[in-house]
């Protein structure tokens, strides 16, 4: 981490001098094991979630009493940060802190905060790193805990850390109500979409009959780049965003292909999750494409829908320690087919908020600078003297 000239009472530390850590577990691989869970178990799904969380509380799986005692996990105290350290989520960047104790996947690296450092601060300094400078071959999405351990990071007294922890906390905040603004047009949105089709009759029609769907298909692992030569590639859900994938990788030989304005699916673990496609791109194997045929369905429409029976999708997904839905399994997936006035009215009302959802982006856009600033001058000393 570069930082400038430090003031007399700072220290520039490794961060193993201040933090114990480690990896978490491997994940029980039985069912049995997941059934009637109540024990928190924190996997890269859950960080990838929230992306950033300084109080993260609950995960999507749940271990059982029978679980503990077979599979001899670690409990990791509330407080512990969570780093991704291998696969697909290690260079995005995602940085979390529990708030209740739980059981940690093995792909996630634990850090715990030592007496030393207080746990907040320790968390802000980790947003500052970039997971890519931590590795010489960044083709490799893996990050040794040795290398965890060096990490160098200043260190003030700790009341300076607690005062800078305020001032952030506070610009914290204001960026969160940017945010809250945005998760009630969501709602609006799905209550708005509830009250039109939940609950309503309409004739049902198999997804191959009012869409064409593309199944993904993996280029040579040699065409793949990160220069931005050839195609835009998404791999799977580890590109999706909260409604349009980011391209992190292109490809020379692209295989099967994707329109702009069509639904992209994750077909492979996690099942079911979908992002709105708006550019011409190549799909691998972890993604499929959907898109409407305009005189049957409105992407919108289609759109909520899908996330709205995502359950229904995910459950539909076979293998019990990896899932997956087929290609048939998706084709012949019934949905309702309301009358198309209806569904364009909805469209309408989407592209009115997502107007105001652009211009409140703008803002949050322009109050993430000021933090980002805010904690570059903390950690070089010249926030707090």
């Amino acid at each position: 981490m570069k930082t400038k000239k430090l003031p007399k009472d700072w220290q520039e530390v490794e961060l193993g001098g201040v933090a114990n850590i480690s990896s978490g577990n491997s994940a029980p691989q039985e069912d049995k094991y997941f059934k009637n869970g109540k024990h928190n178990f924190y996997r890269t799904y859950d960080v990838g979630l929230v992306h950033i969380d300084s109080r993260l509380s609950k995960s999507r799986d749940k271990l059982n009493d029978l679980a503990i005692k077979e599979c001899r996990l670690e409990l990791f105290p509330k407080d512990t940060i969570l780093f991704p350290k291998s696969g697909a989520s290690t260079f995005l960047n995602h940085r979390v802190m529990i708030k209740q104790e739980g059981y940690i996947s093995s792909h996630l690296a634990t850090i715990i905060p030592k007496d030393l450092i207080n746990p907040l601060f320790l968390f802000y300094i980790l947003l500052q790193i970039d997971a890519k400078s931590l590795t010489s071959d960044q083709s490799y999405p893996s990050l040794k805990i040795s290398e965890l351990k060096k990490l160098k990071i200043p260190l003030p007294p700790l009341a300076t850390q607690k005062a800078i922890v305020q001032i952030l906390e506070k610009a914290e905040a204001l960026k969160q109500k940017r945010e809250q603004t945005n998760k009630f047009a969501d709602e609006y949105l799905k209550s708005v979409f509830s009250e039109m089709f939940l609950n309503k009759e309409f004739e049902e029609k198999k997804l191959e009959e009012v869409c064409d769907i593309t199944m993904g298909q993996s280029p040579p692992g040699n065409s793949y780049n990160e220069n931005g030569e050839g195609t835009p590639f998404f791999q799977g859900k580890a590109e999706f965003t909260e409604k349009y994938p980011v391209v992190k990788k292109w490809t020379t030989k692209p295989s099967k292909l994707a329109e702009p304005n069509s639904i992209l699916m994750s077909v492979r673990a996690p099942v079911g999750d979908v992002n709105l496609c708006n550019i011409k791109c190549c799909i691998g194997r972890g993604l499929a494409s959907i898109k409407p045929i305009e005189k049957f369905t409105n992407l919108y429409y289609l759109y909520f829908l899908l996330q709205n029976i995502k359950d229904k999708i995910e459950y539909l997904g076979s293998g019990s320690t990896f899932k997956a839905i087929t290609s048939k399994q998706l084709a012949t997936l019934k949905i309702p087919i309301p009358p198309l006035v209806l569904q364009q009215k909805f469209a309408q009302i989407v592209e009115h908020v997502e107007k105001l959802k652009e211009k409140q982006k703008q803002s949050k856009e322009h109050i993430n600078e000021m933090f980002n600033s805010l904690m570059q001058k903390a950690f070089n000393g010249e926030l707090v003297k």
